[in-house]
């Protein structure tokens, strides 16, 4: 009896030891990782939310499909 619950206690201490480092590190990742503004909350982008993409964002391309949404929707 006494071997299982040295077996147990062990077994707590060495998953505490584990969850303080896991916990230490995400803390340490999280200090260290840079905040950008962006979004709702952000007083810079007044709402709109932006990326880092340097690709050219295309919203339309005139195509026979468009024209002919345009024309039924007049």
């Amino acid at each position: 009896m006494t071997e299982e619950l040295n077996t147990r206690r062990s077994f707590l201490k060495r998953a505490g030891t584990a969850a303080t480092v896991l916990t230490g590190s995400v803390v340490a990742v999280a200090a260290s990782s840079h905040n950008f503004d962006r979004g709702a909350g952000s007083n810079m982008s007044g709402g709109v939310v932006t990326g880092r993409s340097r690709k050219k964002e295309i919203l339309y391309k005139k195509t026979g499909s468009w024209s002919l949404f345009y024309d039924v929707a007049k």
